[in-house]
């Protein structure tokens, strides 16, 4: 009886650690499938402003359109990064995710079984109680009840180590692959934003070196019916969100983590903004662009 009492404090413990998981993992998994599928939404709005940006530069002068064209390319390289980014998730985060659902339906399995073999000791004990009040000289039957409840505890004892096994083996490959998935989630986003971040540096360079005055010249020619040499060529091809493979960048990678901002910080965003624009234009006139 003590034993059982034992057992089935054992059960308890293990029933919550599985409803937890169920939980949790079940959460994690929906709300990862979404986080990705946003990601996917954004690429495609992002694919939809790199082909207005081209038609737009077809309609404008030379300077204008090759800045338009260049910075264009820029982020439509930044969509192939994003491309890369939501398969990435969607394989190494969300289906090991959804691997979850099997195991736990397996181990409430293997628990069930446990608590049918639990409740057969209990009827055995409980039918060996009875024969000892009713019938406390029929030794016969009495030896008999004995014997099932010695082969019920036999049969929980043995299940109920096994079940450990099971349980401590479900609890130690969920402690792993909780570690691995977020590891994993956390390195695709330091590697397109790494990956991100360069090409915007660029596509900000791009900006900057955009020549206003000599299309401003232009312009003032055509208005009054003088055509240099500049002639508008159709630019169509650009390449977006094909899926490119993009390498791992090395461990010691230095990424900028920054905490997600509130509205009220928006003055503080602002001069970090205006700090930012400031470092880069630093380091494009550094690199003599």
């Amino acid at each position: 009886s003590g034993s059982c009492l034992l057992r089935d404090s054992q059960v308890r413990v293990m029933e919550n650690m599985v409803t937890n998981a169920e939980k949790y993992f079940g959460q994690f998994c929906s709300l990862l499938a979404a986080y990705t599928r946003k990601m996917a939404r954004l690429r495609d709005k992002a694919d939809q402003l790199v082909k207005q940006l081209i038609d737009f530069a077809n309609t404008e002068n030379p300077e204008l359109q090759a800045t338009l064209r260049n910075f264009a390319e820029d982020l439509a390289k930044v969509q192939d990064y994003r491309q890369a980014e939501v398969e990435r998730l969607e394989i190494k985060v969300v289906n090991p995710l959804k691997f979850y659902g099997a195991q736990i339906k397996q181990t409430r399995a293997e628990i069930k079984k446990f608590k049918h073999i639990q409740n057969n000791e209990m009827k055995q004990l409980e039918k060996l109680e009875k024969l000892r009040q009713k019938s406390p000289s029929d030794r016969r039957m009495i030896v008999q009840a004995e014997t099932s409840v010695q082969r019920a505890s036999v049969d929980a004892s043995r299940t109920t180590r096994q079940l450990e096994e099971t349980i401590v083996g479900f609890q130690e490959q969920k402690l792993k692959d909780l570690q691995k998935i977020f590891s994993d989630f956390v390195t695709i986003e330091m590697v397109f934003h790494a990956k991100a971040v360069e090409v915007y540096s660029s596509a900000f360079q791009t900006l900057e070196n955009y020549d206003l005055e000599q299309d401003l010249e232009d312009f003032r020619a055509k208005m009054h019916g003088v055509y240099g040499h500049y002639s508008a060529r159709p630019f169509t091809d650009t390449n977006t969100s094909s899926s490119v493979p993009w390498a791992l960048t090395s461990q010691n990678t230095q990424s900028t983590i920054q905490s997600q901002r509130k509205e009220e910080d928006a003055g503080e965003d602002d001069s970090m903004e205006e700090d930012m624009v400031e470092d880069l234009r630093g380091q494009g006139q550094g690199q003599g662009l």
